[in-house]
């Protein structure tokens, strides 16, 4: 079904006046049925002018349904998958889109939109005592107390590398706190219909109450990616920077893309360009990942997978949807 749905419009634009999600304790919530044609947006009404909910909606693809099925193409490997043609502004498959489940470091990608909406890149942060990480297997680049960098090249390393100290030091300076910080993107994300999201920390470790969806995934990335320097830092497959460190000393700064097509291990389809995306991985969230693509015509797309069982299936189901794309 295509842009625009009225119904489902309404649904969007009242979502947009429900307060951000506490950690720990919802102010709003409701089962996720996919029966429900208010399951998209986890409300129940609204009254708004209707030139006022096409406008809101005429660029976002909208649709009820939370499966919707593609000939040739079938996910067994991954619980929940999305392929949005942005031109058109249709859902071209869709499974689980408006389940409600951990997005591991994709949640990084609300981190960065927040940065970017309200942060100055040139902007010196001195890393602090907050910033550490004592999480067994928590990926981390190491910045030390004291340690002096900007804001882009904690974007840098949060998006490429997936640094989750990157994450606190760019919340620590943003918002002051990451409970503040949380609060920015979640209310970000309910400005963008994402109402069935709620963000407890900026960089995707496990936590209660930590949650978004395919669909909301789709729509924080469709308003990330209009921001340039975000689509600058996404296709790069490594980044290299100098910081100092307490003493004044000059550090490097040395990552690779975590996303194993920049890394060359894995080969997208024929007809497919990957511009840029965002992996994620932990145990309760399964292998993730969110990819901005374009087909040999130059059409773009997001694609999205949440809960793949391995690494490996995470990116023959996404070559899968990609192929999809490609026809």
């Amino acid at each position: 079904m295509k842009c625009i749905n009225k119904i489902v419009s309404i649904l969007l634009i009242a979502s947009c006046l429900l307060p951000a999600l506490a950690c720990g304790s919802p102010a709003y919530d409701m089962e996720y049925s996919r029966q429900m044609s208010s399951s998209a947006y986890m409300v129940t009404n609204g009254s708004f002018k209707e030139d006022t909910l096409t406008a809101f909606s005429s660029d976002l693809c909208v649709d009820s349904r939370s499966q919707i099925a593609m000939a040739g193409v079938d996910l067994q490997n991954s619980y929940a998958s999305g392929l949005f043609d942005l031109n058109n502004k249709e859902i071209m498959y869709a499974e689980n889109i408006y389940e409600q489940l951990p997005p591991a470091s994709l949640t990084k990608i609300m981190t960065a939109l927040v940065a970017l909406k309200y942060g100055n890149l040139q902007d010196e942060i001195v890393v602090t005592e907050n910033c550490k990480i004592t999480e067994s297997g928590a990926q981390l680049y190491g910045f030390k107390p004291g340690d002096v960098i900007t804001l882009d090249q904690a974007l840098n390393v949060l998006l490429i590398y997936s640094a989750n100290d990157a994450g606190l030091i760019i919340a620590e300076h943003i918002g002051g706190d990451v409970e503040n910080f949380s609060a920015m993107m979640n209310q970000e994300a309910k400005a963008l219909g994402a109402t069935n999201t709620n963000f407890c920390n900026p960089h995707g470790l496990t936590q209660e109450n930590h949650y978004t969806t395919v669909y909301d995934l789709y729509l924080i990335f469709n308003e990330v990616i209009t921001y340039e320097r975000f689509r600058e830092i996404i296709q790069l497959t490594s980044y290299t920077s100098v910081y100092k460190d307490a003493d004044g000393n000059q550090k490097t700064i040395e990552v690779r893309n975590t996303n194993q097509y920049f890394m060359g291990n894995v080969e997208a389809p024929e007809t497919i360009t990957i511009l840029g995306g965002k992996t994620g991985t932990t145990n309760a969230a399964g292998n993730c990942l969110i990819l901005y693509v374009k087909d040999s015509a130059g059409n773009p797309y997001i694609s999205v997978i949440l809960r793949a069982d391995l690494r490996e299936n995470l990116y023959s189901d996404m070559n899968r949807l990609l192929e999809a794309a490609g026809k």
